[in-house]
């Protein structure tokens, strides 16, 4: 392989099985995590611990939960009830607050960490199901995109801080309200932009990528597709970006650097020649924009180098089709549709313990977990020792009190 990797390690869901785990350097499966039939959008990393979360939508009653995972255990360590199912999940760069999107056009705002995973408030942000969910380079905004075609761009601060939310005051809390396309809004990445004209980029059903500023709320441009859309990255110094087509194919297209302003879509968007066997539903740029990952409906995940377009690797995916895929390195964690690294801040929840670092990290809970046992037992012993010395010295108290009384009958006599 042409490039080297930093401890990262690729998550992908299926609606039908297990979230895998691989290790990004050599393809090797590292674990398999169980009990979750994740929907689109719905896999994400959680602030600096090591959480995992999981849309879950069960096949039997149709209700929707978010599951909980650690790296050291397979199977769901906590289950959060909803009132509704949800599909796109999004953590604060806190991880205090994880946001999921509901088929009402709902909001659903918990609180973490939490021994109940509160669900503090549902926010009205759409008259249809939210599709995807990003959160601002800095952590301040969430972005929100539906079925409707409307994004929907929220203060965090106000949305967390709402005693509640109703379609009356719902507006109240809005940034930025707009339709920004005629279908279903498919995913949502975010640049840093320049001279605070930060650039988010939208694609959609309706076959378009769009790029807007986020901080006015106004269109900057938009490039059309031979087919729909359903993801779409960013390359670390935001010149270049990628995007997934439902044919399986990536299309690379260049910005002007200088101005944010996009270049002819005749003249530089290029369509890689290789070809997943399903829609690509997530792309992630990794090793600092020199790899591309992408997955597809059909299972196959992908490694691409960025510079020739050519792939590198095919990780093994035993289930028959990809939700989402999330990339976690040493150094923080990538969304799916994410171009950006840890280094200009986007989509960095700052997860560490990954590959080497991971096993030193279980190994360390293992060590704890033996020292508490052993506080554990030597308070017990301490306790059982406690117990002792205080029936001894009742019984001491006893002889000294019958030795009192024989005295004192015998000194009446």
């Amino acid at each position: 392989m042409s490039s080297s990797f930093s401890h990262e390690i690729v998550l992908t869901s299926s609606p039908d099985g297990p979230i895998i785990a691989y290790d990004a350097s050599s393809g090797t499966l590292l674990a398999h995590f169980t009990g979750t039939q994740t929907p689109r959008q719905g896999l994400t990393l959680v602030g600096n611990s090591t959480l995992i979360a999981a849309s879950h939508i069960s096949s039997a009653t149709a209700s929707g939960s978010i599951h909980l995972y650690n790296w050291w255990s397979s199977t769901v360590f906590h289950h959060l009830p909803l009132p509704e199912p949800v599909a796109p999940l999004i953590a604060s760069l806190d991880g205090f607050y994880l946001f999921a999107g509901g088929l009402s056009g709902n909001i659903h705002v918990l609180s973490l960490p939490s021994a109940s995973g509160n669900v503090l408030k549902a926010f009205p942000a759409h008259h249809s199901p939210v599709s995807c969910l990003k959160i601002s380079d800095d952590g301040s905004l969430l972005i929100s995109g539906g079925e409707d075609g409307t994004i929907v761009v929220i203060p965090i601060s106000q949305l967390i801080g709402a005693s509640s939310s109703t379609d009356e005051n719902a507006s109240n809390f809005i940034l930025h309200r707009f339709v920004a396309h005629a279908d279903s809004v498919t995913a949502i990445t975010c640049g840093i932009g320049l001279c605070n004209s930060t650039i988010i980029i939208s694609c959609s059903l309706d076959c378009t990528c769009k790029f807007w500023n986020l901080l006015l709320g106004t269109h900057l441009g938009t490039v059309e597709f031979p087919c729909t859309v359903f993801g779409v990255a960013l390359d670390p110094t935001e010149s270049e970006f990628y995007v997934a087509g439902s044919e399986g194919f990536i299309y690379k297209g260049t910005m002007k650097v200088e101005s944010r302003q996009l270049v002819s879509q005749g003249l530089q968007l290029v369509k890689w020649v290789q070809k997943h066997g399903g829609a690509i539903m997530s792309l992630v740029m990794m090793n600092e924009g020199q790899n591309l990952i992408s997955a597809a409906e059909d299972g196959s995940v992908w490694v691409w180098e960025a510079v020739t377009g050519q792939v590198i690797m095919a990780l093994q995916n035993e289930m028959g089709s990809t939700s989402h895929m999330v990339v976690a390195t040493g150094r923080g964690a990538r969304m799916g549709n994410s171009g950006s690294n840890e280094s200009t801040g986007n989509w960095s929840l700052g997860l560490s313990g990954i590959g080497r670092e991971l096993s030193l990290q279980v190994k360390q809970t293992q060590e704890m977990e033996d020292m508490l046992t052993v506080v554990a037992k030597d308070r017990s012993k301490a306790i059982d020792m406690l117990e002792s010395a205080i029936e001894m010295y009742e019984r001491l108290l006893q002889l000294i009190l019958k030795e009192a009384k024989k005295g004192t009958s015998n000194g009446g006599e």
